[in-house]
């Protein structure tokens, strides 16, 4: 009998880890646990959907007690170094940069702020690690004057640049951005340059839903790679694309905002007949882990849970749904970045038997050839739980 076609659907939480690794004393992380922090701070989770799949059967969360039939459930550790979006996606279809990505807690050298000069013709202010918002309201009415580009980085291995739509047009920004990606040398081979446009004036800033992500392509075959040999259409939805550099991807969904990530994934999961779906939902890091807003996140998070019911509801038996995360962003940190933690892991999928499963990101990715494939490889890291859970 012929196999069934299948699909799998990855939605990727941004920045919602659910405690510290055991290196993360080494990046400053020590005791950190962003959703269970959180859900302290919030009084309690409200999350019916995800409390049903078993999102409190994984780590002890105020308001999401233990599931009495969970689906699949566990934690992840990082592939490799890195606490960043790239570490963590990358990690997740099993590339590990290796080494960890230069970062720049001093600010970057000239010789870095020469090439985004020579690529855009202007001069640079900022330049130092610094949330996005706070260069912008400190370097902003300069930036109007001057024309200079504001150029920032935080601990992870990002070169960021605002620009104001009024001095530069996004798709310049965008051509700058281009540029100094190319002209980087490895030895400044950031994880990402990042385009950030912002409009409004002092007082009012606000950035508008132009990011573009230029990243470092993946120094090692992925399993989007794999499933995209083995014939799996592979759709990414948000920054995902940008993430892998577009490597084994065939169609990108922009997916800028959570509301747009997420009525595009459903509307994937309405009518794609067969492939893979890989989905990140950037808000819950972008918007208010990063500004440490409790409120913001739990409502983030509730919207999330919504959707999740409905496509729960609209997934068949030849259907996989896995819920995770690439990092953490503890709101209790007393920094604003990134956290060193686990991901949840939470899939549903015919055979799951309610079982824990902890292993490493890329398990994910093993996951995913198996069930939708029914491939397996050992030239990259991860293990399948689909085939640690197959019926007999």
């Amino acid at each position: 009998m012929a196999r069934p076609v299948r699909r799998a659907f990855v939605v990727v939480l941004d920045a919602c880890g659910v405690g510290a690794l055991p290196d993360a004393a080494a990046y400053g992380d020590a005791g950190t646990n962003t959703l269970g922090h959180l859900a302290h701070e919030a009084g309690g989770l409200e999350l019916p959907a995800l409390t049903r799949l078993g999102l409190g059967s994984i780590v002890e969360l105020d308001g999401v007690p233990p599931a009495e039939s969970p689906v699949l459930h566990g934690r992840l550790r990082a592939l490799g170094p890195g606490k960043d979006s790239t570490a963590g996606h990358w990690g997740l279809m099993g590339v590990s940069t290796g080494r960890p990505l230069p970062t720049y807690p001093g600010g970057f050298p000239e010789a870095i702020v020469e090439i985004v000069s020579a690529a855009s013709g202007r001069g640079v202010v900022c330049n130092r690690p610094c949330n996005g918002i706070e260069a912008i309201e400190q370097c902003g009415a300069e930036h109007l004057a001057s024309g200079s580009l504001i150029v920032y980085t935080s601990q992870d291995s990002v070169l960021q640049i605002a620009a104001h739509v009024d001095v530069l047009d996004p798709d310049e920004l965008y051509e700058i951005c281009g540029k100094v990606r190319a002209a980087l040398p490895s030895d400044h081979a950031v994880g990402r340059v990042i385009a950030r446009p912002f409009a409004g004036s002092p007082g009012e800033w606000r950035r508008t839903d132009g990011r573009r992500d230029f990243s470092i392509a993946p120094p090692t075959r992925s399993y989007l790679e794999e499933l995209h040999d083995a014939g799996v259409e592979v759709h990414s939805v948000g920054k995902v694309g940008q993430l892998f550099a577009g490597v084994g991807i065939d169609a990108q969904h922009p997916g800028a905002t959570n509301t747009r990530a997420l009525a595009e994934t459903t509307e994937l999961i309405r009518s794609l007949p067969a492939g893979f779906v890989f989905t990140n939902l950037v808000e819950t890091d972008q918007v208010y882990g990063h500004r440490h807003d409790i409120a913001g996140f739990h409502q983030a998070l509730r919207e999330i849970d919504a959707a999740v019911a409905e496509w729960i509801a609209m997934l068949g038996p030849a259907d996989m749904l896995v819920l995770t995360a690439d990092h953490g962003c503890d709101p209790t940190s007393p920094r604003t970045d990134h956290t060193r933690e686990y991901a949840p892991l939470l899939a549903a999928f015919e055979g799951h038997r309610s079982r824990r499963h902890d292993g490493s990101l890329a398990d994910v990715g093993a996951s995913v050839l198996a069930w939708v494939a029914d491939r397996r490889t050992a030239q990259l890291p991860g293990e399948s739980f689909v085939a640690a859970t197959a019926p007999e």
